[in-house]
């Protein structure tokens, strides 16, 4: 309860008027409402398969170290159960790049730097046996796409989005819409690790007005500028450990 107290006005409106704008950029989209898409409707994602392994290598290097768990960054996760089990090393957040970790991961930098209206970049980490539990993304006028770069084999590691189950593999983009309802399980005794980019969803009007206006006021507001506020907190921190 204190949470949805807490929660930024923008949040609290979109949420509760999500239903509308997303029926009306659902009537709106240029590609297909499923839950699961196709990745070849999106041909920039063969830049990651492409150079998937460079991406992986960076991943290890900086990410697997230096991640905060998402409860970290984002105070609107902080409810979701497990979550201080699901780490993010941000990239770029709702158009917004995180210079320091950017520069760390050069090569992933310049490949998500090719994809059309990116919002969001981070390496998403899920530790050993961690349930993430159902949720559900803000609106439909954004995307998902994961690029798998570590999948433990020892076990199952997987997604249920709305009524479909998916599983990861190294090298292999998966897409879907995060609206729909889904959680991720990691029933393995190693952590899996995902590039995940969400990406602004092809629409014509008046779709892309109503998604353009939500995503601009969530841009500016105190729950985004928190979430820079913490990276840059928590990056300050692990220099000074180095150091």
């Amino acid at each position: 309860m204190q949470a949805e107290k807490n929660r930024p006005l923008i949040i609290t409106i979109g949420k509760a008027l999500r239903g509308v704008f997303d029926r009306i950029i659902a009537r709106s989209s240029l590609v297909s409402n499923d839950p699961v898409l196709d990745f070849r409707d999106f041909a920039w994602t063969q830049i990651l398969r492409d150079n998937w392994e460079q991406i992986r290598d960076e991943a290890c290097a900086v990410a697997l170290r230096d991640a905060p768990s998402l409860a970290t960054i984002s105070p609107d996760h902080r409810s979701i159960a497990e979550v201080d089990k699901w780490r993010s090393f941000f990239l770029y957040g709702y158009g917004f790049p995180i210079t320091d970790n950017m520069a760390r991961c050069p090569k992933t930098s310049a490949v998500i730097a090719q994809i059309p209206g990116l919002n969001s970049a981070f390496f998403s980490i899920l530790a050993p046996g961690t349930h993430i539990p159902d949720h559900r993304g803000v609106i439909k006028g954004l995307i998902t796409c994961h690029l798998g770069l570590v999948v433990p084999r020892d076990g199952d590691v997987r997604m249920r989005v709305h009524d479909r189950i998916v599983r990861w593999a190294e090298g292999e983009t998966l897409v879907f819409d995060d609206t729909y309802q889904h959680e991720v399980w990691n029933d393995t005794e190693g952590t899996r690790v995902v590039l995940l980019i969400q990406f602004e969803r092809p629409l014509k009007q008046p779709g892309k007005w109503f998604s353009d206006f939500f995503l601009g006021f969530v841009r500016r507001s105190a729950f985004v500028q928190e979430a820079r506020d913490n990276i840059d907190s928590w990056n300050h921190a692990m220099k000074a450990m180095d150091g």
